[in-house]
């Protein structure tokens, strides 16, 4: 798969960081097909998008993504976690998942991405 043909969906709660990624990935050839910032949204758009890749933040307004990471992994979709906490405080409960510490710098996401692109 290619990263022109590459949809990724953006679970994340702070509008500026969300903006900053949706317009990261584009600029580097990835197609935004949603962002979500309450887990309710973002399951939804996990059960009815169509896409290849998520970058999940660990924490949406105080409520833990978990269940966001459980339904990407139930629908075999690799995804990212976008963290302040460590990948050992989350580990368990976002099994199968890529870590990013927060901050991390745009390069570092666009390489992540292709990383899991190319294993698909």
């Amino acid at each position: 798969m290619s990263r022109k043909h590459t949809r990724v969906l953006i679970v994340e709660d702070e509008p500026m960081i969300a903006f900053t990624l949706q317009d990261l990935l584009i600029e580097a050839g990835f197609e935004v097909v949603g962002v979500a910032r309450r887990i309710e949204k973002a399951l939804e758009q996990i059960g009815s998008t169509g896409f290849d890749v998520a970058i999940v933040d660990a924490n949406l307004a105080g409520v833990s993504a978990s269940p966001a990471a459980s339904a990407l992994a139930a629908r075999g979709l690799p995804f990212i976690v976008l963290s302040g906490y460590s990948r050992e405080q989350l580990q368990d409960a976002f099994p199968g998942a890529f870590f990013m510490r927060k901050p991390c710098r745009s390069a570092q996401i666009i390489q992540a991405l292709n990383t899991i692109v190319l294993k698909e």
